[in-house]
């Protein structure tokens, strides 16, 4: 029995899959970010499209 080999997913990921983890985290925070300015964007625009009231 030979301990002193190290299991497989203790080793480092290669640069490659680095980046490409980074790009897709780095690709999702930027879609969520452009969904929520969406969401405020209607949510601001139902407020101006409002009439307005006469005082």
């Amino acid at each position: 029995m030979n301990t002193t080999r190290k299991p497989e997913k203790s080793r480092p990921d290669s640069r490659e899959d680095r980046l490409g983890k980074a790009l897709r985290a780095n690709l999702a925070r930027r879609k969520a970010q452009a969904r929520a300015r969406a969401d405020s964007d209607k949510g601001g625009q139902a407020e101006n499209d409002a009439p307005e009231s006469e005082e």
